[in-house]
């Protein structure tokens, strides 16, 4: 025999055993991983070895999955329209997943939301492997009947796994799913064990099934030829009235197994058809649905395996749109041509990367968990609004369109200025695009979702938004292509044109600017004029108080002056004489709805509160008529965040002020996830207290957020949980549509802010940092002095904007002593308008 005969056969053996080899592998459940990039679950992470250079690697995607959390933890870009995700079976599958393995995975879907209550959002066209089915015809599509468990790690949790830009899992059937995204386009890697009995691998696309089963008229096409999938529905919004429509396309490709190199090709499918709910019908090519919601309507395609010894791994692109299918092909051809799946990983990742790397800490021994809890929470502030910019199908434009506002109640807050700090440039598209929402509909938008308007919670929440970009970036507006005139003209809008339905947009501005409240008795403008009358009323005077900020920059003297006045509105609404049954004498005084006349309807204080005796919840109910929105009058009695100095008035002085706040969190009035009373740890500050809000906002970290799937208090609500425990834990606590922080200790030795708009770097240094207490109390925390680039500053409890403007470095010089106050003169205490406003 020739050598080189031998040479043939030699490696034909080999070529052999090494695809034998390959089949045992995956019969003992080994699965080819790329560990480097992508096994980050929230029990593989070890934030203290990953290089600083990959901030990704500090990120838990799994806080928040369980436990009413309704975070999505799956593969998107930043502030990106698709969010590829796994769907569940769970009653809190808001965005899809559900870290409990007792829940079965019913899909892989394209769009969701994060950390949203009202009914499930989203959740549009799941793509679901089928790996067991002897033939065609016996294959179950329904999303009830196809649904299955995961494997479970050794310690009983799912085997997922997720890091910025990456999901995987591992089915019981065998299948691994591997997710990843561009903006509007998904890929995922489906990799079935080989099939030494014939059964053919095949994908499952389901064009019905969103998160409420809302679809009417769905319809689907299927290519015989390549197997390409195109169609679309009607959907339900899910925290508002109307409808939307979204269309995906979805082709596929056979792919080399990850971890092995096979040649492959072909991309025909050896079986096609269209299922509903009477199941596949082998050969068919279209299908439609018209009847009532409910109806199902998908897509199941079979494809030959690579080997009866190898894995066989099927690649999936779904293009995504609001406009059609036809957009939703030309979105994935030019996003994603390529099928490159470790390409659109690594480049995602990269993306997530430059964001979350504008953030750096000092470390020392044992914070490790802490970083991975401040990264984490910075990661969550990027999933919404999301960029859906040539997706509107409402009206043409070239600005850009955001949407997912959901809501802007949630997010203004902490949100936004948490942008202003890192990212401006994508704060000046956002403001653009809500601009450009309110020259095409009348108002800002407020709470959208999915090209809808939904229910407004508070005020016009987006005017503190506009603010907090203005008052920040007045110098850089025109370069971020954010017009001054169409700015204020929108900010104006909000504050004197009645909207025709204000429970959607816009505000109860005929009432509100005829009255200087919300009147309990009075009828016929549009919208529940009786709902939430008292909580809307001070949301309306802090975006008056918004805008006179806007004003006040752009010399318009007369309008600064009249809407710092209607801000101060609030007064009118003050019973000084209402106590809390069974409360203390030092906490006198609630606000409390009004009618026409002047006089006052009572509202136990304990309403709607933990302490509530007729356990009132106060949601969105037009047929609540006591004044207050998701919370209590002991809450809301505390939210004018552009006057305090006013409030401590009006309840006594700071000593009567400072004993309500202890009264509301020692007694369960305190609720986190309520955002108009995330601000009250930090209150202390204008009592001239600071080193009680630094172990208030630090014993609210220590009790409501850790790293466990089950890690925050509630909904994460757009990423306002997440950017509120990161300020938290930066030592900082912001105030919208001003130039001032409210200033504590990190907890980190320091902290540096990377502006690429103001193309500075902003560092807080502590002096002494010797660690934080685990409770949250107590320990050498409070700070003692401030120094800013060298010189001495006036106050330890707030610093200006001109801090990050210029890139200072801003020195704490730490204590344990916790009874010192911001500092020696008046100008010490943080700004309130009552007191002179605000520079």
């Amino acid at each position: 025999m020739s050598e080189s005969r031998k040479l043939l056969r030699y490696s034909l053996a080999l070529a052999f055993l090494t695809l034998a080899f390959a089949g045992l592998l995956w019969d003992l459940e080994w699965t080819p991983r790329n560990n480097a990039v992508h096994d980050l679950g929230p029990t593989q992470i070890d934030a203290a070895d990953a290089p600083p250079s990959d901030p990704a690697s500090f990120v838990n995607m799994f806080i928040g999955t369980t436990n009413g959390g309704h975070v999505f933890p799956g593969a998107t870009l930043p502030h990106g329209m698709v969010k590829v995700g796994m769907d569940t079976d769970s009653p809190g599958n808001h965005a899809g997943y559900d870290a409990d393995p007792i829940y079965s995975v019913t899909g892989f879907s394209q769009l969701h939301d994060d950390g949203t209550g009202g009914n499930i959002p989203l959740s549009n066209f799941k793509i679901f492997p089928s790996a067991n089915c002897s033939t065609f015809e016996t294959c179950t599509t329904s999303i009830f009947d196809r649904k299955l468990l995961r494997k479970l790690l050794i310690h009983g949790a799912p085997d997922d796994s997720a890091s910025p830009g990456y999901f995987s899992t591992n089915l019981s059937s065998g299948v691994r799913v591997e997710l990843t995204a561009t903006r509007r386009t998904s890929l995922q890697r489906h990799t079935f064990p080989p099939s030494k009995t014939g059964i053919l691998p095949r994908i499952n696309v389901d064009i019905s099934n969103d998160g409420q089963m809302s679809a009417i008229s769905p319809t689907v096409e299927i290519d015989p030829k390549t197997g390409r999938v195109t169609g679309g529905a009607s959907f339900q919004a899910s925290f508002g009235p109307g409808r939307y429509n979204a269309f995906t396309c979805v082709d596929f490709r056979l792919a080399s197994p990850p971890g092995l190199s096979v040649s492959v090709s072909g991309v025909s499918p050896t079986e096609y058809g269209v299922w509903s709910d009477g199941g596949p019908f082998l050969n068919t090519t279209s299908g439609t649905q018209l009847s009532n919601a409910g109806s199902q309507l998908g897509a199941l395609l079979s494809f030959r395996p690579i080997s009866r010894f190898l894995p066989t791994t099927i690649l999936v692109r779904s293009g995504v749109s609001f406009i059609s299918a036809e957009q939703a092909c030309s979105n994935a051809e030019a996003e994603i041509p390529s099928f490159d799946f470790e390409s659109v990983g690594s480049a995602a990742r990269a993306e997530w990367n430059d964001l979350l790397g504008r953030v750096r800490v000092g470390m020392a021994s044992g914070l490790e968990d802490t970083r991975e809890l401040l990264y984490s929470s910075l990661y969550r502030t990027h999933i919404s609004p999301a960029d859906y910019t040539e997706e509107n199908p409402s009206w043409n434009s070239t600005e850009p369109y955001y949407d997912s506002f959901y809501c802007n109640w949630d997010t203004y807050r902490t949100l936004y200025p948490l942008l202003s700090l890192h990212d401006p440039a994508r704060f000046a598209l956002i403001v653009r695009g809500m601009i450009n929402i309110q020259q095409n509909e009348g108002w800002l938008p407020e709470c959208r979702g999915a090209t809808q308007q939904q229910w407004v919670q508070g005020g016009s929440n987006g005017d503190p938004i506009l603010a907090e970009f203005f008052v920040k970036f007045t110098n850089q507006s025109t370069a971020l292509n954010v017009t001054t005139d169409a700015l204020y003209n929108a900010l104006l809008a909000d504050a004197e044109k009645q909207a025709p339905n204000f429970d959607l947009q816009g505000r109860e501005a005929l009432a509100w600017n005829t009255y200087n409240f919300l009147p309990l008795d009075l009828y016929g403008y549009g919208g529940s004029y009786q709902a939430r009358t008292v909580s809307r009323a001070l949301e309306y005077a802090f975006d008056d108080f918004s805008i006179s900020q806007v004003a006040k920059i752009l010399n318009k003297t007369d309008d600064s002056t009249k809407y710092a006045g209607r801000a101060e509105n609030f007064v009118i609404l003050w019973g000084p004489n209402v106590t809390v049954p069974g409360g203390p004498d030092s906490v006198l005084g609630m606000f409390q709805p009004r009618y026409l006349n002047g006089s006052s309807q009572y509202v136990d204080p304990r309403h709607c509160s933990a302490n509530d005796p007729t356990h009132s919840t106060c949601y969105l109910d037009p047929n609540n008529v006591d004044g207050f929105y998701e919370g209590s009058p002991l809450l809301y009695s505390q939210y004018v965040p552009h006057d305090n100095a006013l409030l401590i008035d009006l309840q006594g002085g700071p000593q009567n002020f400072i004993s309500r706040l202890d009264f509301i969190i020692d007694n369960g009035y305190f609720d986190v996830t309520d955002e108009p009373g995330q601000q009250i740890p930090f209150m202390y500050h204008y009592a001239n207290r600071p080193g009680l809000s630094t172990q208030r906002s630090r014993q609210t970290i220590a009790q409501f957020f850790n790293l466990s799937v089950d890690g925050l208090p509630g909904n994460d609500d757009s990423g306002a949980m997440g950017s509120y425990a990161f300020f938290n834990l930066a030592g900082l606590y912001p105030l919208p549509a001003t130039r001032q922080l409210l200033l504590s200790s990190p907890y980190f030795p320091s902290i540096s802010f990377y502006n690429p708009v103001l193309k500075s770097t902003t560092t807080i240094r502590v002096k002494n940092f010797s660690g934080n207490p685990e409770n949250g109390t107590g320990g050498a925390v409070f700070v003692k002095s401030v120094t800013i680039d060298g010189k001495p500053w006036k106050s330890t409890c707030f610093i200006d904007w001109d801090v990050f403007e210029n890139g200072s470095t801003v020195e704490l010089e730490l204590t344990s002593d916790i009874s010192l106050p911001c500092g020696s003169t008046s100008d010490t205490l943080p700004p309130s308008l009552s007191t002179g406003g605000y520079a």
